[in-house]
């Protein structure tokens, strides 16, 4: 039976599995700095983001992170979806839609103007699920980022 549950302090140690998963799947390991040192303090201290997880009975089976952005031509809120993971045996069973479905519920009642987020490029199973959701892929707009040593840099420290 599906149904979803927002993540505990006491779940950090689950959400850096997703997290570590979610990188092997995108090919990225080597890019997860995160621990549960950092998502203790950052998700559950200082509550910067959000979790859910879509449950199978009484299992964790994936989950979505999140946190309000906010649009200044909309003059509102939103929602970006920073990472949604579904453990491979449960892939096609309706628990990435339900938990996009989620959220869109929270950005509605929250009031939110949209929802967003990001996907890799080569990312085609992804890609067409979000298409069939009605989502729009966003043009003329490139991401860019600023981190680590260069982050440092920029802030004269």
């Amino acid at each position: 039976m599906l149904n979803f549950r927002v993540a505990v302090e006491k779940d950090v140690a689950l959400i850096l599995h997703f997290i570590n998963e979610l990188a092997k799947y995108e090919k990225m390991e080597n890019e997860v700095i995160a621990t549960e040192i950092l998502l203790k303090h950052w998700l559950f201290e200082e509550k910067k983001a959000e979790v859910i997880f879509a449950m199978d009975d009484n299992k964790e089976v994936g989950f979505a992170l999140f946190f309000y952005n906010f649009s200044t031509f909309l003059g509102r809120a939103g929602i970006y979806l920073e990472d949604l993971y579904i453990s491979p045996e449960y892939r096609g069973n309706g628990f990435g839609k339900a938990l996009i479905k989620k959220l869109a519920h929270i950005a509605v009642e929250q009031g939110c103007g949209r929802l967003e987020w990001w996907c890799l490029d080569w990312n085609k199973p992804s890609i067409d699920f979000y298409l069939s959701l009605g989502a729009e892929p966003m043009k003329d707009w490139t991401v860019y980022r600023v981190a680590g040593a260069e982050l440092t840099a920029l802030a004269d420290l």
